[in-house]
């Protein structure tokens, strides 16, 4: 008796599911707490989010991308195809050591698409493959079930699933990439004092942890997949 949802057979692949959820949990947990922390630490210089990335986009010889406010908490972003670095209600006005390490982080997203920086541009054209990918999957691995488990259709919709995961893996190093270029242009820059930097290093190092989560959470449940689907092959 098959282990998706049928029956009163226990999926003990859950287990990885789970896992993965403890795993987000704790990463956005610690991300939140973190930033909580040092939004209220006042930065020496009294720059806004907003101040600092004009700034560091002025240092880094950048001056064909703007700086806009987006309505939301942490939806912080740099949208390369219209050269616009977009600052949240979090970071935009905020003159924290944590909204300046955001926003300084979105601002190293700008100096990778300023350099050709390969990796991002590598994420950037693998957008739409992933979003298939994603949305795609689960169609063919459901619809193979209700067709008595056709192995071919589940089989094409675990491979479709791994372009998502294979997006999260290659989001890792963009992100690590952007948070060591802001740490080096803030410390540089003399924008932050020692202390300051290492302040942010932190709200940097946990907003990292969550790409690493959710690339932990997605390779999890591909291996669900594959356990799931591959013990029923075996049956």
């Amino acid at each position: 008796m098959y282990g998706f949802g049928y029956g009163m057979y226990f999926d003990r692949t859950y287990i990885l599911i789970l896992i993965g959820v403890v795993i987000t949990l704790i990463a956005s947990g610690k991300m939140n707490s973190t930033f909580r922390k040092y939004s209220r630490v006042r930065s020496v210089s009294g720059m806004t989010g907003a101040q600092a990335a004009s700034r560091i986009l002025e240092y880094s010889g950048i001056y064909d991308v703007r700086v806009e406010h987006v309505s939301g908490n942490l939806t912080d972003h740099y949208d390369p195809k219209s050269k616009v670095l977009r600052l949240s209600d979090a970071t935009y006005g905020s003159t924290s050591v944590a909204a300046i390490g955001v926003a300084a982080h979105e601002c190293g997203h700008a100096v990778q698409h300023n350099k050709g920086y390969m990796p991002l541009k590598l994420r950037s054209a693998f957008v739409p493959v992933a979003n298939i990918g994603s949305n795609a999957s689960w169609v063919f691995i459901i619809l193979g079930v209700i067709m008595g488990m056709n192995q071919t259709l589940i089989y094409t919709g675990i491979f479709l699933f791994s372009f998502a995961v294979l997006f999260q893996l290659i989001t890792l190093p963009v992100e690590f990439n952007a948070s060591n270029r802001a740490l080096r242009i803030l410390a540089s820059s003399n924008m932050m004092q020692e202390t300051e930097v290492r302040q942010t290093r932190k709200v940097l190092t946990a907003a990292a942890l969550t790409y690493v989560a959710a690339a932990a959470s997605a390779i999890l449940s591909l291996l669900r997949l594959v356990l799931l689907f591959s013990g029923n092959d075996r049956d």
